[in-house]
């Protein structure tokens, strides 16, 4: 089963594949990368005109590189890791460079799936199940109780 923190997970082992990372702090930075991207959804649907901010990103109004949501994630990203690490300022600047394309990566992975216009829960649901309609359950099904209710929190729904 996939889950939200599996999928930006894999963005992010994909986006940092081309960046030497040392080997005795790669989980922890991969890690933080995922960490950072998902704090800064979770944030970003928790405070007002958050939803709106994921909504614009998700339909492609505005772009990964411009969005508030990235500025975010690199911002956790650099105070949570990068500063601890002390990597020096070229491999910070190739790390934190890897938020915008993970983020995209992303948003293009989440869109609108059923056709109705809109990006929900249930689009996410079924780009997480790889495509064809959702289960009747959705909350026994691909993302289980736990992980449908970040996606709600995410998006306003329950």
């Amino acid at each position: 089963m996939a889950s939200i923190t599996d999928l930006i997970a894999q963005q992010v082992k994909s986006a940092a594949g081309g960046i030497q990372i040392p080997s005795n702090i790669q989980d922890t930075v991969l890690k933080g990368l995922s960490d950072s991207v998902l704090g800064s959804l979770t944030q970003t649907a928790t405070k007002a005109g958050g939803i709106d901010q994921l909504t614009s990103l998700f339909t492609g109004k505005t772009s990964a590189a411009a969005s508030p949501v990235t500025a975010l994630a690199s911002s956790l990203f650099t105070n949570n890791i990068l500063k601890k690490l002390n990597l020096g300022s070229a491999l910070n600047s190739s790390l934190s460079g890897l938020i915008p394309t993970i983020i995209a990566k992303l948003s293009n992975f989440i869109k609108d799936q059923d056709g109705d216009g809109d990006v929900d829960l249930q689009d996410i649901l079924i780009a997480l199940k790889g495509g064809g309609a959702p289960k009747a359950s959705a909350g026994a099904g691909v993302l289980g109780a736990a992980a449908k209710g970040i996606l709600g929190s995410l998006l306003g729904k329950k």
